[in-house]
């Protein structure tokens, strides 16, 4: 792109005198003239719709600026990171599943540190102290039974008791006040106690196990990403 530059001045010519072979306007001074401004227009851009070539540059606009004004890579680059700033306040968090590169070099902006490894997110709960504040941890993926006791109670009942066992035969009176083995008279039979004893039973009670306990076995369905915070 040139600008038009003027060959001759003409305007000099009017204050020579008259015969000075100088005041006299030549026929090539015109055409040069024409030439440097044929040159400067054809190196010009149109108005509508021009084409540009090579590495145009144009005044940035102030941040903020809305208007006709052109907008140059600059001014767009600034606007586009102020409004993921903005996004993005401090304290937020960047969640990608992509990538694990650090916000800042992404984005353009901010200071990022890596957040809630191992951990998932949960929502504030100002009724419950366990969520109550932020950043706030809590929570195992092994599964813990929490220490109780079972009681069982087995009652057994084995109480002491006799067998009775009969003679089998029959004193006989004789009527002398003496007895005598078989004969006829009163019969009286003679029984027999055997001695007492228990059964000695013995009684083990068992309680059932129920359930699972180990490492990593307390997960809830997941998936994995990367989670940065913004610090500044």
């Amino acid at each position: 792109m040139s600008n038009y530059t003027q060959s001759t001045n003409f305007a000099t010519k009017d204050s020579l005198p008259s015969g000075d072979p100088l005041k006299i306007v030549k026929g090539t001074e015109i055409n040069t003239e024409f030439v440097n401004i044929a040159v400067a227009i054809a190196t010009k851009a149109d108005l509508a719709s021009p084409t540009f070539t090579g590495t145009p540059a144009a005044p940035t606009a102030s941040s903020g600026t809305n208007t006709t004004q052109l907008a140059t890579t600059a001014f767009v680059t600034a606007a586009v990171t102020a409004s993921l700033a903005a996004v993005y306040p401090v304290g937020s968090i960047y969640i990608n599943a992509g990538v694990s590169t650090n916000p800042a070099t992404l984005l353009g902006f901010g200071t990022w540190t890596a957040f809630g490894a191992g951990r998932v997110m949960v929502g504030l709960d100002a009724g419950d102290v366990l969520f109550d504040t932020l950043e706030e941890t809590g929570g195992s993926k092994n599964a813990i039974v929490v220490t109780h006791n079972h009681t069982a109670t087995s009652t057994v009942t084995d109480p002491s008791h006799q067998h009775a066992a009969s003679s089998g035969n029959f004193l006989t009176e004789t009527g002398t006040g003496l007895y005598a083995y078989g004969g006829v008279g009163a019969n009286i039979s003679v029984v027999t106690n055997t001695a007492t004893a228990s059964t000695g039973v013995t009684v083990a009670t068992t309680i059932a196990n129920a359930g699972a306990s180990g490492t990593d076995a307390n997960l809830q369905p997941y998936i994995a990403v990367s989670m940065w915070k913004r610090t500044a």
